[in-house]
């Protein structure tokens, strides 16, 4: 009960951050929009970006590699209640994070000097100026790359000794970066000045942390306690497959751009504002279960308490499900208008929302198989297994590039989306197979619990709908706004309703809670 309590309160501590950190993401993605719109500047940009990106976000950041390696080994060799970590535990932080720093430096000068001829082969379009551009963008943002894998270092001791609020709120000064950097700077025809900001925001993010990591009782001292190492040797074992994991992650990412930059101007950028809209409710979803159940799940594989594990995986994919699924139905309903509220003004026109809100809708299918294999993830690394994962992702880059070379004649930039949705279904499905050989999480639970939210889903925005559809009104950002909070929240009133009439395993759990919260809050007035 313990144990369950302080995940709850770690869930909304993190749901409460992310919400910050996602919401200045929005704001800057606004303010990205605004003055750049959906074209060949902003194209520039985003190709650049997805690079340095793969370091600070997908091996660096919460859920990485780093990060996750770092959690699952030192969680089991560090008492989170003890006030300095042991010889043991320093030297092993030292080495691991010496050996980061050299490879991510060597791999930023390659990086700087061969910047042109990488974007040359992700970027297939017969316009040398925007590879030209793109690679000016990539050269000014290698310190990210550099800085990534240290932060993804901290990022997990943080989160062992509990800290979480530093790892899920330091995202937010990337994006105040850019928002105050290209506020502030006029005429940037090129762009420049967001390349600048996000190498400033990398800096900001590692200053934030460093004095929080030397407070915990780490001292940086280059080290290479290598021989015989077994710690360090799980560390590797870890972070190599899983990084590679992130890196063909990334290689699908790099098969969208090839066939986006065959698309119209503005495609790519669309694709990632997509993205954006998408991983905002998602990434509070998965973040704010997943980051504190991970050093749960590795404790209690390492004491070999598979049956807590069972129930705690049911616990947080069941929680997530029943949010994640009415966030699904109401981005496929709402996707137009909610793209028009937050992006379209200044240089973004009606064509750009058009192609964001295209993408978006294809792209929230794999919300429910998003969460599910985030989840299963976690439980392979928990087990110390970073490869599974890796192999599957590495086995569907071939029908990632096959559906999308079906798809894009006929349905254009949702053709790279809906692919994605296909290709996160088909991982989530096959990495679910494979743990069965692990452990037995009772799917026929989690299916029976599924169906009946979809169901109740469905009932729920099929009402809706109706008010939706006969809601005119004029041309009134007000009024629109009116009318697209109205319908979600009408939604997730039946939603919640219907689903509390199905006795859904979790819903009257959550409300019980919620009432006993509210309960204890007036009993102390």
């Amino acid at each position: 009960m313990n144990k369950e309590t302080s995940l709850l309160k770690a869930a909304w501590l993190i749901a409460f951050v992310t919400i910050i950190s996602k919401f200045v993401g929005f704001l800057r993605d606004i303010c990205i929009a605004n003055y750049y719109g959906a074209g060949f500047v902003s194209d520039a940009y985003f190709y650049a970006y997805q690079i340095p990106s793969l370091a600070i976000i997908l091996m660096g950041g919460v859920g990485g590699p780093f990060h996750s390696a770092t959690v699952s080994v030192f969680a089991k060799l560090i008492n989170p209640d003890d006030k300095m970590p042991s010889e043991k535990v320093n030297r092993l932080f030292n080495t691991f994070l010496t050996i980061t720093f050299i490879v991510f430096l060597i791999l930023s000068i390659l990086i700087f000097i061969f910047s042109d001829e990488i974007l040359s082969i992700i970027i297939h379009s017969n316009n040398p100026e925007l590879v030209t551009l793109a690679g000016r963008h990539l050269r000014i943002m290698t310190p990210v790359i550099l800085i990534g894998g240290i932060i993804g270092i901290y990022y997990g001791l943080l989160i062992t000794y509990r800290n979480f609020l530093l790892p899920n709120i330091s995202p937010v000064l990337m994006s105040l970066s850019i928002i105050i950097i290209i506020a502030f700077i006029k005429n940037d025809n090129l762009g420049i000045s967001l390349a600048i900001a996000t190498s400033i925001g990398a800096v900001l993010q590692f200053l934030l942390q460093f004095p929080a990591v030397r407070k915990l009782g780490f001292r940086f001292k280059p080290c290479f306690d290598i021989k015989n190492n077994n710690e360090l040797k799980n560390l590797v074992e870890l972070v190599f497959p899983a990084a590679l994991s992130s890196t063909i992650g990334q290689i699908y990412v790099y098969v969208d751009m090839f066939f986006a930059s065959q698309l119209k101007e503005g495609a790519w950028t669309a694709i990632g504002y997509a993205n954006r809209v998408f991983q905002f409710p998602v990434g509070i979803l998965a973040t704010a279960f997943l980051v504190p159940l991970f050093p749960i799940f590795s404790r209690l594989v390492g004491e070999k308490k598979y049956d807590e594990i069972k129930y705690y995986f049911h616990k947080g994919i069941g929680l997530l499900n029943f949010v994640a699924i009415p966030v699904m139905f109401a981005i496929i309903m709402l996707a137009s208008d909610a793209v028009q509220l937050i992006f379209q003004r200044g240089e973004f026109d009606s064509n750009a929302t058009y192609m964001v809100a295209q993408a978006l809708t294809f792209l929230s299918l794999a919300i429910i198989p998003y969460v599910f294999r985030d989840s299963i993830t976690r439980v392979f690394y928990s087990f110390n297994d970073s490869k599974t994962p890796f192999l599957v992702a590495m086995s569907s880059i071939i029908l990632k590039f096959i559906l999308n070379y079906l798809f894009i004649d006929k349905l254009g930039i949702a053709a790279i989306t809906l692919s994605t949705s296909l290709v996160t279904l088909f991982n989530a499905t096959l990495l679910g197979i494979i743990l069965l050989k692990k452990i037995n999480l009772d799917y026929k639970t989690y299916f029976k619990n599924l169906i009946k939210m979809v169901l109740a889903a469905v009932l729920a925005f099929g009402l809706s709908f109706v008010l939706y559809k006969y809601w005119t009104i004029n041309n009134s950002y007000i009024l629109l706004a009116i009318k697209t909070i109205s319908v979600f929240i009408l939604s997730m009133v039946i939603y919640t309703i219907i689903a509390a009439a199905f006795k859904i395993e979790y819903v009257g759990e959550l409300l019980e809670r919620i009432k006993e919260y509210f309960r204890r809050k007036i009993l102390h007035r």
